[in-house]
């Protein structure tokens, strides 16, 4: 979608919002169909000639996701009318409309415009959407400023339409060397750079994790690795390392999934998938922050050569893992990233974010990530940066008993603890892969995928999940 910023337009069709005092003058105080409720809408006919979707805003100021949502709730329903030219009037938000609410505002547009690749007859068509009303007297900012949040909002709003791309793409549409190439491309004109690692440079760095979870697929492994440099070179920085699970399709191998949960194995990227849209916001921004990105890619089936329960495998830093259950695969290609990244790339934090684990479900349901972290400080400019993305997580405690759970009687370690605390034993998996860097690891399984949206700037299916709170994350280092 293209959002420009005018004056005026010859436009016919757009989105006004409301409150409820501001729709009881529609009728005169009588009282009439559109009460100006929160998300409310009405379609009307307004006396210049013109189609309008009138949007209700509530009574009482609104939150930055209710900003996004009564964006998202106009743009939807232009989506649904196959509407690709409209205008927006801003002139009902007055008074609403700080920095951060005004980017929400950019991106609830977007996204309540986002559609699902089609791979029928039936394409994607381009959206235009110009923003009128007086936006400097609106907001108090002037057009110079609004023109950065502008971009700053749009290039978001792609970044999460790119992860929901790619969570959404069929399978066999996205193997995992189209996945690292799709990534190559969506990092294109930016200062960025790319390198992909292939099969055979995998064996030479005998990234056994990785190789193992892959070794069951016609389709080989790769990594992913993606270096932003944005801090100046006078300013000392250090680098944070984003590392998100890739796996392109997971069936769990000879631990074979339930068929009720087949349906959702293509999505099995999504971590990987937030660190890249993360990373091309940072770029497109030019936030001033040094960020390195791997993202282990592999497919996890079963054939005669996969892994088995009951093997000994030899992870990237020479540790060796017990496989306890082959659909505990994302800790060990994560597990070999972060020892990568901490290695190799030198990073001094880590962070990790996958659809790890089940267990997260059943914890926090679909609206609530989990978060395991070591570091308290860490931890605190997470909870900033959550609360300035709009996306909800909550802090999950562990013990040293916890990182008993995982230890085994033939190996350092076993990829499976009991039956119980699930995603905290998945996260110390990982965790002992990060040399004692501070570590905060972020588990999406809930909040990735959507059968029926929770907000309206939603959609069925992929979410973007991570992204944003990725990004704010990051963006704080540079403050």
């Amino acid at each position: 979608m293209r959002i420009r910023i005018s004056s005026g337009t010859d436009i016919k069709t757009g989105i006004l919002f409301f409150t409820k005092a501001a729709a009881s003058k529609l009728y005169d105080g009588e009282g009439g169909v559109f009460q100006g409720e929160y998300l409310q809408t009405l379609p009307r006919l307004s006396l210049g000639g013109k189609q309008e979707c009138c949007v209700g805003l509530g009574e009482k100021a609104l939150t930055k996701r209710e900003v996004m949502e009564a964006a998202a709730c106009g743009t939807a329903f232009m989506r649904e009318h196959k509407i690709s030219r409209f205008y927006v009037d801003v002139t009902g938000l007055k008074g609403m409309l700080t920095e951060e609410k005004f980017t929400c505002l950019i991106q609830g547009i977007c996204l309540g415009g986002y559609e699902q690749p089609n791979f029928g007859a039936e394409k994607r068509y381009e959206v235009e959407a110009i923003l009128t009303g007086d936006l400097e007297e609106v907001t108090g900012l002037t057009k110079e400023h609004l023109e950065v949040l502008l971009s700053q909002g749009q290039h978001m709003a792609q970044a999460i339409s790119f992860a929901r791309d790619m969570v959404n793409y069929p399978g066999n549409l996205l193997r995992p060397a189209d996945f690292a190439e799709a990534i190559r491309m969506q990092m294109e004109d930016l200062d960025v750079e790319v390198e992909i690692f292939q099969q055979n440079q995998l064996e030479e760095m005998e990234m056994g994790g990785l190789l193992t979870v892959g070794s069951g697929s016609a389709y080989p492994p790769c990594m992913v690795v993606l270096r932003y440099r944005g801090a100046k070179a006078e300013k000392k920085s250090e680098t944070l390392g984003l590392i998100g699970k890739g796996v392109t399709c997971d069936t769990g191998g000879y631990c074979l999934k339930p068929s009720g949960s087949m349906a959702g194995i293509r999505g099995d990227m999504a971590g990987g998938a937030a660190v890249a849209g993360c990373i091309y916001a940072l770029a497109a921004d030019r936030v001033e922050v040094n960020v390195t990105g791997v993202i282990p890619i592999c497919e996890n089936r079963i054939s005669p050569g996969s892994y088995l329960p009951g093997d000994v495998i030899t992870m990237y830093n020479k540790t060796r893992v017990e496989i306890c259950n082959t659909d505990a695969e994302g800790r060990l290609i994560l597990g070999d990233a972060v020892a990568y990244a901490v290695e190799r790339e030198g990073v001094e934090q880590v962070v990790d974010i996958a659809t790890l684990t089940g267990a997260v479900v059943n914890l926090f349901g679909f609206s609530i990530g989990g978060v395991l972290c070591d570091s308290d400080e860490l931890y605190t400019r997470f909870e900033e940066a959550k609360d300035r993305s709009t996306e909800q997580y909550a802090r999950i405690p562990y013990f040293a008993e916890h990182e008993e759970m995982l230890k085994s009687g033939c190996a350092d370690i076993k990829n499976l603890g009991p039956d119980y605390c699930g995603t905290i034993t998945a996260g110390l998996f990982i965790r002992r892969f990060a040399k004692e860097r501070p570590w905060l690891h972020m588990d999406i399984a809930g909040t990735a995928w959507v059968d029926g949206p929770i907000w309206k700037f939603q959609s069925k299916g992929a979410t973007g999940a991570g992204v944003s709170t990725l990004y704010e994350l990051c963006k704080g280092k540079e403050k």
